[in-house]
């Protein structure tokens, strides 16, 4: 008996399902295939004997070609996952290199031709479609820029991270979500202003930074916390904050230029100064400070004709302004053109009658033409003008004490002590006085308050110190000039400290040492007359008249001369305020120009005729007024004046003459009250103000009948 046992040698029929046929994008998806193939548990022939009776042979043969096709099935899976590798491998060369782009073949139109699966080839025409789309789409984002375009990207971003004048946006947006309200920043700025005032410069100082941080485009805050530092000798945090300001609101604030500059005019930068001023300029064209700071260094600089030109521009751009009118006037007192200088500080006080600076300039230039009358009124009207300006009570006292009158001196100068108990100005002149007039002893103690006020204050160690050398204490004296030049060796009063002790050195005979502080002291001050003719006098008196002689000629050589052009100097018809040429123009009042010349003229010779009183009156007169003269008309009378020193401090201070002594012992600073009778002026000025607030809102009626 035969036993037929049926072997298939083919493995496709070892599986319950076919292969799929594959598509066009088998490369792409060859997963989609392998899921359709059953585990290798379940691959193997269910295929059963023909008889019943072969079961064993036809159940071994079984056995022996399910253990083949299992070993054919694992090697086929082995093939297809190495295959299935080798395509992800040339996927990624592919997206790597750059695509290429193919003609696109119409399968629905071939496979329709030829009338077979026409359903399949549209399929395969949709797939290619998409296929190409997501082509496109790559090709689309490898033109944009490559990782170098990312890497210049990330390098601006630090970069702006690193800059101050670009904030984070997560900064600026949590600033702004936490900022107080803007009333706040005002308040704080007045704070800091008033704690600065008092010497607390720290806790000032974290008011600023606050206000910095909380609103960083104001430039008030920088403005204010450059000035504390400078207050304090931090020159260069002070340079450091301006700078940081003038990022921050991008150069457009013309205070933050304008105190730059003067901060560099200090520190000897005058080149740094100038662009300064002129960045100052093109931010505000108006800002007069910058105008007028300019011309004085230009004027420090010995550059008189463009100080000048500065100074015009001032007034062209900016109007009528009390500072650029008094700077002109001191030009021209300072070269002899005295009727000039009237007249512009006469237009000065006009400007600004409340102006105590210009009021003393004046006083000043009359005391130097010995013309006391007027200068004693001037001294009058500053003191009105400002009552608690420390210059002012101190300039009329010295004034008052070279008059002869040095009781009054003394009051002068315990009022001017009284208002600013912190000035070592005050107390180092009447210290002077007392040592003159009084006593060494009284003296040394006022001395020493002043330089417990402000101990780096230089005149005050420097008159100190001349004090003991009088009084025969030579090494106090060198001691206290070894003090002062231990501040600053730089400036002009390092250069008069040393002067003075040299002269110590040789009024002692140490030549040597005499010698060279003289030299030490023109090295700072090459300017100083003094110095060289008291070296050339050591000279002499050691019998050396040719070495004198050179060091009279070294000081002719070196010398600067200011040379001030005279045909330069501005007429009066050439300075007139620009608001009123413009008004006058609109209102056609200056169609004859000759009209003009002639009150040009008229003016030039009232001043020429007029007496100072006059001026004087007419500046300290409404506008609308013509000013009257002084008690005794020409001005050769006594001197009569209405004005009462002692009723004056009593109604703005609540000061009496008997309470200066009992301020001058006790060195502890007293609040001033202000007189109850200044107090209800301004409560029935505010009663004015608000009467004028309701009237307004009133209809407008009629004015009544004079």
């Amino acid at each position: 008996m035969q036993v037929q046992i049926y072997s298939s040698p083919q493995p496709q029929l070892h599986r319950l399902f076919t292969p799929c046929s594959s598509p066009p994008n088998a490369g792409r998806s060859p997963s989609r295939c392998s899921l359709l193939r059953l585990p290798i548990a379940l691959q193997g022939p269910f295929l059963h004997p023909r008889s019943t009776r072969d079961t064993s042979a036809s159940f071994s043969a079984g056995s022996t070609l399910t253990q083949e096709n299992t070993r054919r099935s694992i090697s086929e899976s082995e093939e297809e996952g190495e295959a299935e590798a080798r395509g992800g491998q040339e996927e990624g060369l592919q997206e790597n290199l750059p695509p290429v782009r193919r003609p696109a073949k119409d399968l629905v139109r071939d496979k329709g031709e030829d009338g077979s699966d026409g359903e399949c080839g549209s399929d395969e025409a949709e797939e290619k479609e998409e296929e190409e789309e997501e082509e496109e789409e790559e090709e689309e984002e490898e033109a944009l820029p490559s990782s170098s375009a990312s890497t210049i990207d990330s390098g601006l971003n630090e970069f702006a991270k690193k800059m101050p004048i670009f904030e984070p946006l997560e900064r600026v947006g949590a600033g702004r979500e936490q900022r107080p309200l803007s009333v706040n920043l005002e308040l704080w700025l007045y704070r800091a202003k008033v704690l600065t005032r008092n010497f607390q410069f720290y806790d000032a100082e974290k008011i600023l930074c606050k206000c910095l941080f909380f609103w960083p485009e104001d430039g008030r805050a920088y403005v204010a916390l450059g000035k504390l530092f400078s207050k304090q000798s931090k020159l260069f945090e002070a340079r450091s904050v301006y700078e940081k300001g003038s990022q921050a609101t991008q150069g457009e604030n013309p205070y933050i230029w304008q105190c730059w500059a003067v901060l560099e005019k200090k520190m000897g930068n005058v080149r740094r100064a100038r662009e300064l001023f002129d960045a100052a300029t093109v931010a505000d064209k108006k800002h007069v400070a910058a105008w007028h700071g300019w011309a004085v260094l230009e004027i420090d600089e010995g550059n008189i004709k463009k100080a000048r030109n500065l100074l015009g521009k001032g007034l062209k751009f900016c109007g009528s302004n009390e500072y650029i009118y008094q700077t002109l006037a001191l030009l021209e007192a300072k070269a002899n053109r005295f009727e000039q200088a009237r007249y512009f500080f006469q237009q000065a006080t006009l400007c600004n009658p409340k102006s105590c600076a210009s009021w003393l300039a004046w006083a000043q230039v009359e005391m130097r033409l010995e013309n006391n009358r007027a200068a004693r009124k001037l001294f009058e009207k500053a003191v009105q003008a400002s009552p608690k300006n420390r210059f002012a009570w101190q300039v009329w006292a010295l004034f008052e004490y070279k008059d002869g009158d040095i009781d009054k001196g003394r009051k002068l100068l315990k009022i001017g002590h009284a208002l600013n108990p912190r000035d070592p100005v005050i107390l180092q002149s009447l210290a002077l006085l007392e040592y003159k007039h009084s006593s060494a002893n009284l003296a040394r103690v006022l001395f020493r308050r002043a330089s417990e006020v402000d101990s780096k204050h230089q005149p005050v160690w420097i008159a100190w110190g001349w004090m003991e050398w009088k009084e025969g204490n030579i090494s106090t004296a060198r001691d206290l000039y070894q003090r002062a030049l231990s501040i600053d060796s730089a400036t002009e009063s390092a250069a008069r400290c040393l002067q003075a002790w040299g002269v110590l050195e040789q009024r002692l005979g140490n030549l040597t040492a005499a010698r060279r502080l003289f030299r030490s002291s023109l090295n700072i001050n090459s300017q100083s007359y003094v110095t060289w003719m008291t070296w050339a006098s050591l000279e002499e008196e050691q019998g050396n008249p040719i070495r004198a002689e050179e060091i009279r000629n070294l000081y002719l050589q070196q010398r600067t001369e200011v040379v001030d052009d005279a045909s330069w100097v501005m007429g009066f018809s050439d300075i007139i305020d620009p608001a009123i040429d413009s008004i006058r123009r609109l209102l056609n009042f200056d169609q004859n120009p000759a009209a003009r010349v002639q009150n040009a003229a008229r003016n030039v010779k009232y001043l020429e005729n007029a007496s100072v009183e006059e001026l004087v009156d007419q500046s300290a007169a409404p506008r609308g007024n013509g000013g009257g003269t002084m008690e005794g008309g020409d001005g050769s009378g006594p001197p009569t004046s209405d004005f009462d020193l002692d009723a004056f401090i009593m109604d703005r201070f609540s000061l009496h003459e008997s309470e200066l002594d009992a301020i001058m012992e006790n060195p502890r600073p007293r609040r001033l009250q202000t007189s109850p009778s200044s107090s209800s002026s301004s409560s029935s000025s505010r009663r004015r103000r608000v009467w004028r607030l309701e009237q307004s809102k009133s209809p407008p009626e009629p004015p009544p009948a004079l």
